[in-house]
Parts: C-alpha cells; structure tokens; sequence
C-alpha cells in the first residue's frame, strides 16, 4: 500500500483506488485478526488496528463495496487448528467503537433516533469497564457446566471446556433456580501482579515471555494440556450472555444480580447512567483511575439497559445497535533511552528496539519501546541517552513517539544501522524503496531457522510427514537441527549431542523410526522442488520451476549465480531478459548467493541428497506451447492446480501476473484486477469453457 494512497481522503479516491484499498486493507487486517486472535501475537497497537477499520468501513460504505463476507463485518478470526470446533447458538458480537465525547453522544442520538424516542424521554444506560482479555462463552445445562469456547470468528469458536474448568472463578455447578440451558459470557484475565510473577517465572524457565497480560491469557487458554492452563492465574468477570432456555430479568441491571446469585464474579464497578454528562463523568474518573486497578482495561462499555429495546435496535453486521465501547487514548509517558538493539524477526527483518528507563504504564513496567525501523530513527534524530516520549495502546511494545530536544545532551550520539545481522553476522540489505532492512544469512541464522525449515518440509517443498512445526522447534532447542542439512544427518546428530529424539516429549521408537524412513525417502527430489523449498523471498513455486526449466541442473544454476554483490552482473542482466522473473526475484537471488554462509549450506545439501536434473514435460504440439498463460477469477469445472497442471502438460507457462509477455487470460466469477490489466493491455481474455475446449480439441 503506498503511503499516498493511504493518506487519501477517502471521499477523494478514485474508484479503481478505492477497490485496491479496500482489497489491501481487509487482507492486512486478516493478518492482523490472525496474529492476535490465533496466534496470540498482535503486530500492531489496538488504536492502529482501529485506525485500519474505520478506514476499510468508510470506504466500504462511500463506494459501496460492502458485502457479506467483508472483512468489516468480521468479529474476529477463524478458529485455530488443535481444538474441536463449536457453534454458537447465539453470534458473540463485538462492539463498535467511540473515540470522543462526540462519538458518544451520537451513540445515544441513534439510539433514541431507532427508537422513535423524544428528546425528554430517559435512555438508561450502564456503564463497566472494558477489560482487557479474552472473550468465552460458557454453556450450562440444568445447572451443570458442560462447554466452554473462544469467539472465534463470533459465529464458530474452539472448545476449550477441559481448560476453562481449570478455572477457580467459573461455577462449575449453579445451585438454585438453575435454568436448562444458560450461556454466561465474558472475559478470562490476568491480573497485573499475577502476569508479572508468571513472566519471571517463564524467564527463569528460559521460555517465551509474555507481551501484555491478555496475550498470556489467550496463550493460557489454548494449551494442549490443561494441566499448562491450571498453573497460570487465571480469572473469569461475567458480563453478558447467549442463550438462555427463559428470560430472567428486564433489563442488565436484573440479569446481573441473577449471574451473581448464582455464583458468578462480576466485571465492576457498573453504574447506570440517565444521561450523556453521566456517561462522560463516569469515562473521565474510571480512566483518571486506570493505572490504580489491579486488572488491564482499554476503555468503557456502555450498554442500553433495557432488554426489550436492546431486541429492538438489534444488530448491524456483528455490531449491537445497543452498545458501544468508548476507547481510552493511549497513555504516553517521558523515559530515557539506555541502549539501542537490534531484534531480528522470524522472517529476517531487522527491528531497532529503544531499551528506556523503566517506566510505569497502566501498571505495567515498561523497559524497552518499538523504533520500527531506521527511517524511523533518523526522522526522530533519535539518539542514546535521548529523554523521549513514549504511547502505549494495548501495544506489544510502546512506541517511541518524539524526542524531547530541550533535553538532549551535546554527547547523545547519533545511532548507526549495523551493516551485519547482530544474529548471524551475516550481511543486511534494504530493498529500494521499503523501510525494512533483512539479514541475508536465510539458511543459517538462528532468528529465522525456524520458519525456514518449516518452510523446507511444507507439502509442496521437501514434504516431509512427521516433522512439524513443534517438533522442529523442540529439534532447534537442543539443538539437534541447526540448519536444513541436518534433518538428513539427524541420525548422526543424536549421536554427536548425546540427545536421543526419543528422549524428547512426544517421540518413541516407533515415531523415530517413522520420521527417519520419511526423510530417507526424500533424499531424492527433483530440481524444481528442491529450489522453492530453499524458501527464497520472491521465489514461488512458478519462478522455481522457470529458474529450473533455464538452468536444468543444480550444479548449472549455482555455478551461474554471482558470488559477490554486482549492481549488474552478466547472469542478473540475463535473467531480467527471461519471461517470469522478476526484479525483486532476481535482487534476492543474488542477496542469497552472494551470502557465503547460504553457499555453505547448498554445499552440505548437495553431499546428502540426489537433486534430479529438470525434465521438459513431453508434449505434442499444441496452440499453447510457448504461451505465457495466466488464471484469474473462480474456475468451476477444474481446480486452480489441475488448470495449471494442463496447462504446463501442452508446454504452456503459467504465470501469478499479467504482463506484455501474457498470451492467454483464463477469467473465471470474480475475476477482478487481472482482468483489468489484461484488457488495458489488449491481451487475450478466454472462459474456462474456451480453455477446456481448446485442451479436448489438442488431446483429439
């Protein structure tokens, strides 16, 4: 997304601009979802989050791109694998958002406007803080605890019953006028005091740390064995519900004091509110109050307090007319930076990370703050021993937001990007016109080996069964894999660091035994595969079987590479020539090799494996041989891996991306941006149906 898009009004976009944006924006928000709602790992602050929707949300509806599906109308993100799924039988909804006193008080004007209600009549309203955790849904049935779930995607969740019984919070019998089926729902947390011993204990452990208390509770509660779950401190507030066989109150206030007879902890304090100025006082103190409660919380809900006008106002999407979450902003505070370091992410990117004076924030100590990236820096004039400003907003780390320049001290000195990987000392590079810097060293630096070698086994690369993504990890702990050639000396490797694989959790012989006659069997792969399994950024599954078809050896296509960084080598300037492979793919090639340490390695593979030199497909002639073909839209009578399987049988290439080298376009439902392309550029535009007969008319 270029930033001038993206600081585009939105009543001034075009509408082929729009439609990118829109595309773009609900792909990098189900990134997002992923990463927080699955992965426990949020990536951006909750307000930047915020920021990106709202942005999708008035596009959508300025342009009229909303549709069922859209992105907007998300709850959340789908469930995870590794838990049974469960539907609910009512949607856990989210709550849109208010941001200002002004946001507020629209909330209760369509409210009454709904309503048909005059200016004079009272909107009761109540009030609760909003805490900071991890929403679930808890079903009784006849008084007894029976299932327990995440939101998942609000419509489907995962069944986390075993480890939410774990919880000395949550009933697990109601007693008394105990309904036949009750849903309560609310939020698992951690309290701040809890979540700093349990993240000394797991540093002591040398285990992963935790960002933020509602990170430690999602984490908590998706452990396979609940027994991991039980040992963290966990907490339940009831505050809502689903399904309920009979209604047992009028309004919130009535079914509250029922939750709480029956044995429920209530999220607190709650106030019922008459007007707008009751709501913003209510805002002001619990928000002037925030750091001095003992649990996380991001903001306040106001709910409309009676049941009967909630049925009426009903929903929007997944969004209850009736409620609305008043966020805080986020809180800032002056620390002084320490030290500069340099992170190294899991794909390569280079993070600098401000290590400050420890800092209070929302009653969690706050010693390092996030710099983004070197841009960053100098647009900052940053410097060690710099006294800053940092923002916390539900961040997995602050952000530093400005220098305090009247405070700077003629010694603070300018900070220098490292040319090396602190990691590996492995060469950095920066694509022209990206913010982020990358380690080159992709086979043997410690930071990224892990998500390379899951790559290199992944179904389409070496395809090895039994070795996923946890048991890699274990492997890279002992260190029993370093980089991808010692899955194929692991038998060796047990040997040399005295650590049988069988003395690992979840291994025995036979499981071992498995794993092993896996391997061997993939100890002879062939050229095409063995090149997208190296995991090279740019190169996919398209580019690597082009790469193979030019090189036809892997002998022929390492000897062809440049051993030093040229800005125009006589092998680069060729591959630019060839159709398919493009800038980026090239520049990467060329980072990679030019990396002695990833030469190294490609080394060691070739001692250990049998690289199959390529095979031209044998075909007869047909009209398509030589072709450049390209698939866009839905295709209905043969899957996107058979088309292209046709395709490249009758000596055809297919390509991601519509260029002046594109012969055919096979457009199916939906084809979109491609389609355009090719019609911009007068290239042939065919229907499956054209396609599937111009195949039969070549196999007659």
């Amino acid at each position: 997304m270029s930033r001038s898009l993206r600081d585009t009004p939105v009543g001034e976009l075009m509408d082929l601009w729009a439609g990118t944006e829109a595309r773009e924006l609900a792909a990098e928000l189900a990134r997002h979802d992923i990463a927080y709602h699955q992965n426990n790992a949020p990536t951006i602050s909750d307000a930047d989050y915020d920021a990106l929707r709202r942005r999708l949300e008035d596009i959508e509806a300025h342009y009229g791109l909303v549709r069922d599906d859209s992105t907007s109308k998300r709850v959340g993100a789908p469930p995870a694998t590794g838990f049974a799924k469960v539907a609910h039988a009512r949607p856990m909804l989210r709550m849109g958002n208010a941001f200002s006193d002004d946001d507020a008080a629209d909330f209760l004007t369509r409210v009454r406007r709904f309503l048909g209600l005059g200016e004079d009549e009272v909107v009761e309203a109540i009030a609760e803080p909003k805490i900071d955790g991890v929403s679930v849904s808890l079903r009784y049935e006849k008084g007894r605890f029976v299932q327990g779930a995440t939101r998942g995607d609000g419509t489907t969740g995962e069944d986390i019953t075993a480890n939410l019984r774990t919880l000395d919070s949550i009933p697990k019998v109601i007693s008394g006028d105990a309904l036949d089926v009750l849903e309560v729902r609310g939020e698992v947390y951690i309290f701040r005091d809890d979540f700093e011993e349990m993240n000394k204990r797991q540093e002591a452990a040398g285990d992963k740390i935790f960002a933020n208390p509602r990170n430690a509770a999602a984490g908590s509660l998706r452990q396979l064995d609940s027994a991991v779950t039980a040992s963290r401190s966990l907490s339940f507030f009831a505050y809502a519900w689903g399904e309920m066989s009979k209604p047992i109150g009028k309004t919130i206030l009535d079914v509250r004091e029922r939750l709480k007879d029956w044995g429920f902890i209530l999220n607190y304090p709650v106030r019922l509110c008459e007007t707008l100025e009751d709501l913003l006082f209510y805002y002001e103190g619990i928000l002037e109050k925030r750091s001095s409660f003992p649990f996380e919380i991001d903001g306040i809900v106001y709910k409309v307090n009676r049941l009967d006008w909630q049925e009426r106002l009903g929903t929007v999407g997944r969004e209850p007319r009736w409620a609305i979450a008043h966020k805080f902003p986020a809180e800032k505070a002056t620390a002084k930076v320490h030290k500069i370091s340099i992170q190294v992410g899991r794909s390569g990117a280079l993070t600098p990370v401000a290590k400050i004076e420890p800092v209070a924030m929302s009653g969690v100590t706050v010693s390092r703050a996030s710099l983004h990236n070197e841009d960053e820096i100098r647009r900052k004039d940053l410097r060690v021993g710099d006294i800053v400003i940092i923002k916390r907003a539900g961040d997995v780390i602050p952000q530093v937001v400005s220098v305090v320049i009247d405070k700077r001290l003629d010694e603070n000195e300018s900070f220098e990007f490292p040319p090396l990987c602190p990691e590996c000392n492995s060469k950095t590079v920066r694509d022209e016109g990206k913010a982020v810097r990358r380690c080159t060293g992709e086979l043997i630096c410690p930071a990224q080996i892990l998500e390379k070698i899951i790559f290199f086994v992944s179904r389409h690369a070496f395809d090895i069964q039994g070795l996923g993504e946890k048991h890699i990890e274990a492997f890279l702990k002992v260190r029993l894999i370093r980089t991808p050639v010692d899955i194929f000396r692991l038998s060796k490797r047990q040997m040399e660091i005295q650590t049988p694989i069988e003395s690992l959790e979840g291994w025995a012989e036979k499981s071992v035994e498995n794993l092993l006659t896996s391997i061997e069997e993939k100890r002879i792969i062939p050229l095409e595969r063995f090149i997208y399994a190296l995991g090279i950024r740019h190169i996919g599954r398209t580019t690597a079987k082009l790469l193979a078809k030019i090189y036809g050896s892997l002998d022929s296509w390492i000897e062809a590479m440049p051993e030093e960084r040229e800005s125009e080598s006589h092998t680069l300037h060729e591959l630019k020539k060839m159709s398919g492979i493009g800038g980026s793919a090239i520049d990467e090639l060329n980072n990679f090799f030019c990396e002695q340490h990833n030469r190294n390695v490609l080394n060691d593979l070739r001692e250990e494996l049998s690289v199959s030199d390529y095979v031209q497909p044998i075909s007869s002639y047909s009209p398509i041989s030589g072709k450049v073909v390209v698939f866009t839209g839905k295709l209905e009578k043969m899957s996107r891996d058979e088309a292209k399987y046709h395709a490249e049988a009758l000596g055809a290439t297919v390509s991601n991306s519509v260029s002046i080298n594109t012969d055919y376009v096979v457009a199916g439902p939906g084809a979109g941006v491609k389609a355009t392309k090719a019609r911009e550029l007068d290239i042939n535009i065919i229907s499956e149906n054209d396609w599937l007969e111009m195949i039969e008319a070549n196999n007659h």
